[in-house]
């Protein structure tokens, strides 16, 4: 594999993203980086993790909703989830200059364009699919499954768009996109591998 090359994986709520960035990153035997980000966005702001965690795509085009949830504060300051996101990113370049690592959302692709060499993976998979997912490993009904990934990839597309001003998901923003139902786990690491060890 080229020498510091930094993965980042983009992927819909329920396709089983986080895990197969964690068996990647295990397998290349490099770093992987997904809660640590909230771990040091906490420690650089001294909010809790759970906060950061919370907050961090947290995001609505409402002015009045925002000043009413203390996102802006009297002098004028940047919204929180701006704040969440500038520290992250500062985060995320520390991360990637430390050498090779896989690094899971937050708009990695977009934050490291052009300065480090990256594989973009974007990780997708049919509702039905995502739905039987979350449902056996949170226990949901389907009633909440589906809502839960309903809001949370809605939440995702947002932050996306307004932090990058692209389309998250959009086929340009991606190396790679795979479907995390047409292939197991372990087969979507070893075709990352693989889409690794050919970059130039």
């Amino acid at each position: 594999m080229k020498e510091n090359l930094v993965i980042t994986i983009s992927r819909e709520f329920g396709s089983g993203g986080h895990e197969i960035g964690e068996k990647l990153a295990k397998a290349l035997g490099v770093p992987f980086y997904d809660r640590q980000i909230i771990e040091k966005a906490a420690e650089h702001t001294g909010f809790s993790a759970e906060f950061i965690a919370e907050h961090e795509q947290r995001f609505t085009s409402s002015l009045m909703f925002n000043l009413a949830m203390g996102n802006y504060t009297r002098t004028g300051e940047l919204p929180l989830h701006d704040q969440i996101d500038i520290v992250e990113s500062n985060i995320i370049r520390d991360f990637a200059k430390e050498g090779s690592c896989v690094i899971v959302g937050r708009c990695a692709n977009y934050i490291l364009e052009g300065d480090y060499d990256c594989l973009n993976v974007f990780v997708y998979s049919s509702n039905a699919a995502k739905l039987d997912r979350i449902m056996s490993k949170y226990g949901y009904d389907a009633k909440k499954a589906e809502k839960t990934i309903k809001e949370t990839n809605r939440s995702r597309s947002k932050h996306y768009s307004y932090f990058t001003g692209r389309i998250w998901g959009d086929r340009n923003n991606y190396d790679l996109m795979v479907s995390s139902e047409k292939y197991s786990t372990d087969e979507i690491v070893e075709l990352i591998k693989c889409a690794a060890e050919k970059m130039k």
